[in-house]
């Protein structure tokens, strides 16, 4: 999702740094900015270059650790509005979308969405993707940072499907803001919004609802491993929405910082850090993601690959773990070694815990060595310290059931 060449010279209490995160800007490169820009100024917020958008990393009243802190206690609103929204429409569009994503999206009712991913003819993850089912149409999210690369993977092969004669087209949605409310607070919030209780609007599903009487479409999904919704705004209304969201005493905004550490605590990918076109979604640890009926018939691209790994984990090289680390916190970069001191992995994000106080990493490993409980060894500028494999999530989830 982002790409950086250095830190930000802002100094947080979490210290944030990593290989791809928030970066000055290229000599020349203007950068886009959502329609919450001066909202964000206006606030207070440090603006940082952030796929190719000037982001808030966080908020002058409240730093990252106490940003992220009150995330998971009561409830903070990010935006969001530089993620790719996109709606597939056509009576071949579930045929057409299968072959480019692992889920099965015939079986999926209307009203409920799906964690997947685009793969390459290699079975390489070219990005992760929510994948929503609407009555006449799929409603797609995905990364900022990929969207030039997914749109034009999309378009070359929607238009192989509409020379065959394919009922299929695709729109960019880009008259709608995003913003996501996350934590335990974030039902209360938007209860009070659209008039009604929430509590049978169920996680990866989705509706239409009036907010404040703007018509929204909200999905009960995020980013933290907390409950919490997404909101696509029309963009003249995500102001209005956005304050009057605001105005709940527990709900507080939050920049980029606290989203980088509650989405690694949460055990999620960043695309560009801890998956990319040369891991396949087993390596990554997304296996999960492929539907039962897409294992049994394949027809996605790379599928001979992804497959033949499911079915033969020798043809595994590698896996992505968490890892607990002693010592300085190992960032994207570092060497993982084994106890014989010979270099089997590498760190792709990591930062220390708010919530566990503990240091914490995702990285991959050789196969053979990503058992929960196994100690291995960092290297954190030329120091070795000691790290033990820990299943994910570190912090446990708190979807609505």
């Amino acid at each position: 999702m982002l790409s950086i060449a250095r830190c930000h010279p802002l100094k947080t209490s979490l210290g944030l740094c990593a290989r791809r995160g928030y970066a000055a800007a290229a000599a020349g490169e203007q950068l886009k900015k959502t329609a919450l820009y001066d909202f964000h100024v206006g606030l207070g917020g440090s603006m940082v270059p952030f796929a190719g958008y000037s982001m808030p990393v966080l908020y002058s009243g409240m730093g990252v650790l106490a940003s992220h802190l009150h995330t998971r206690e009561k409830a903070s609103i990010f935006d969001v509005s530089h993620m790719l929204q996109t709606r597939v429409t056509g009576k071949d569009r579930q045929k057409f979308f299968e072959k480019l994503v692992v889920a099965d999206l015939h079986q999926l009712p209307v009203g409920q969405g799906t964690l997947s991913v685009f793969t390459n003819e290699q079975g390489g993850i070219i990005d992760d993707t929510i994948i929503m089912q609407q009555e006449d149409s799929l409603y797609v999210v995905s990364n900022a940072a990929c969207a030039d690369k997914d749109l034009a993977h999309i378009r070359k092969h929607l238009t192989d499907f509409q020379n065959q004669g394919a009922d299929v087209d695709l729109r960019i949605i880009d008259d709608h803001s995003l913003i996501a409310i996350q934590g335990p607070s974030a039902a209360k919030a938007l209860e009070q919004l659209v008039g009604k209780d929430l509590n049978d609007f169920g996680f990866m599903h989705g509706r239409f609802l009036d907010v404040a009487g703007v018509p929204c479409h909200v999905a009960r999904s995020g980013y933290t491993g907390e409950d919490g919704f997404e909101l696509s705004v029309p963009t003249p209304n995500i102001v209005e929405v956005t304050e009057k969201l605001l105005a709940h005493p527990d709900v507080e905004m939050a920049g980029l910082g606290a989203r980088d550490s509650l989405r690694l605590e949460a055990g999620l990918c960043l695309y560009g850090n801890d998956l990319d076109d040369t891991t396949t979604p087993v390596e990554g640890g997304l296996t999960w993601t492929i539907a039962k009926s897409r294992r049994e018939t394949g027809g996605f691209l790379g599928a001979d690959k992804i497959l033949s790994q499911i079915k033969d984990k020798k043809l595994i090289q590698r896996r992505r773990v968490g890892l607990v680390v002693q010592g300085a916190p190992a960032r994207a970069g570092a060497e993982i070694l084994n106890k014989e001191g010979e270099v089997i992995g590498t760190v792709t994000s990591g930062c220390p815990s708010p919530s566990l106080k503990k240091n914490i990493a995702m990285g991959y490993v050789k196969s053979g060595y990503q058992k929960s409980g196994t100690e291995l060894s960092v290297k954190v500028r030329n120091r070795v310290q000691d790290a033990v494999i820990s299943k994910m999530p570190f912090v446990p989830a708190n979807y609505h059931k």
